[in-house]
């Protein structure tokens, strides 16, 4: 049996994935969030698919050297509209968890009412209930922007917490 350090920090990427924008947000849970950094991987649609999906797992690659998270929280997929995005959705979530495991980093997925009833206490919050939540937990003067980054934070929020909670 393992026991946790409860004044040990960890460090959580948070993840929401895409292949035309995939938010990324990272927070550091000691007891509380806070903020650490936050940003969106965009491709362009004139790309080859292979070459954006190459692109997205580049720059994570980057992301994860240079802030070291102890974890990855990823948001899993749901749609209701088309299955032809479903399905490039989950081509671009692969090679996040590709890198992921690449860098032996553990990952936990998330549905996004999961997400939702952790942030807020609703499962079914609506996206600008999701960013005032982020805003207030991080501490933040505003609304992180883009949207993608704003959703990643909030998978990273409830990844830490979660992580934590059943760690200790």
């Amino acid at each position: 049996m393992s026991i946790v350090n409860s004044q040990s920090s960890i460090r959580v990427l948070g993840l929401d994935p895409g292949y035309a924008r995939c938010g990324w947000g990272i927070v550091d849970y000691k007891g509380d969030t806070s903020y650490v950094a936050h940003g969106c991987f965009e491709t362009s649609k004139d790309e080859k698919f292979e070459n954006r999906l190459k692109s997205i797992g580049e720059e994570l690659e980057k992301v994860i050297e240079e802030f070291k998270p102890d974890r990855i929280a990823v948001e899993e997929l749901f749609f209701a509209k088309s299955t032809t995005t479903a399905l490039k959705v989950c081509h671009a979530r692969g090679v996040l968890l590709f890198i992921a495991a690449k860098f032996e980093i553990p990952v936990d997925e998330m549905k996004p009412s999961q997400v939702k009833q952790g942030l807020t206490g609703y499962g079914k919050a609506d996206k600008s209930q999701m960013q005032m939540m982020v805003k207030l937990q991080l501490k933040l003067q505003e609304i992180p922007q883009p949207d993608d980054a704003a959703d990643a934070l909030a998978v990273a929020i409830v990844g830490a917490v979660c992580h934590r909670s059943l760690a200790l």
